[in-house]
């Protein structure tokens, strides 16, 4: 028993001495500076919190609304900058749309739409123009029509337009003799390839519903 009792001592000192070996020379073994595996997966630079990214819009308005700072655009599918253009647009487009000269060609007259309306309303609307009983009337009588616009409300509201009640406020000189002339108009103005565009309008007594899907 004291002859395996001093057995097992001498192993134990010798693995002592072995290990202390390895780890010597695993210390001498590996280059200076050298960083070890958790050092190496962090870039060998001190670990910083992710620099914050660009803030979110908020989802909705939380907590008790005020009258003095509600921002009702945060609700609605156009922006304030949107809202603007739209309207600009609805007006304009309602002058242009009552302005005309007796001596003008049909497609001088739908050239001032151009930009304001789709291409499909646009030419619908230079059809009209070019009705021959219209042209001969306007030459026969020199009919020369000025208008201006005002807007009045806004109708309905969807997610791809938004309708506007115009009024168009027309002056009118028809041989020689001058009138005036207020028309109201359901204008809806929709998004179309990433700009805003009238998309139809008629009499606002009609109505019209206004989203173009």
């Amino acid at each position: 028993m004291n002859l395996n009792d001093r057995r097992r001592k001498l192993l134990f000192a010798g693995l002592v001495v072995v290990l202390a070996a390895i780890g010597i020379y695993l210390t001498v073994a590996a280059p200076a500076g050298e960083p070890d595996d958790a050092d190496a997966r962090s870039g060998g630079a001190p670990a910083t919190s992710a620099p914050a990214g660009p803030a979110s819009p908020p989802p909705g308005i939380e907590g008790t609304v005020n009258a003095g700072d509600f921002d009702i655009y945060r609700l609605l599918p156009f922006s304030r900058q949107e809202f603007a253009t739209a309207a600009d647009l609805a007006q304009r487009f309602v002058s242009a749309y009552g302005t005309y000269r007796f001596d003008e060609t049909p497609q001088t007259y739908a050239a001032r739409l151009s930009g304001l309306a789709t291409d499909e309303l646009g030419a619908q609307l230079e059809r009209d123009a070019a009705t021959p009983g219209l042209l001969e009337e306007r030459r026969r009588n020199e009919v020369v029509a000025e208008s201006t616009a005002t807007l009045d409300q806004v109708r309905n509201i969807e997610n791809n337009s938004v309708v506007f009640v115009v009024t168009g406020m027309q002056k009118v000189t028809k041989s020689g003799s001058e009138s005036t002339e207020n028309r109201r108009y359901a204008v809806t103005v929709a998004r179309e390839g990433g700009s805003l565009k009238v998309y139809a309008f008629q009499p606002a007594d009609v109505g019209q519903a206004g989203d173009t899907g």
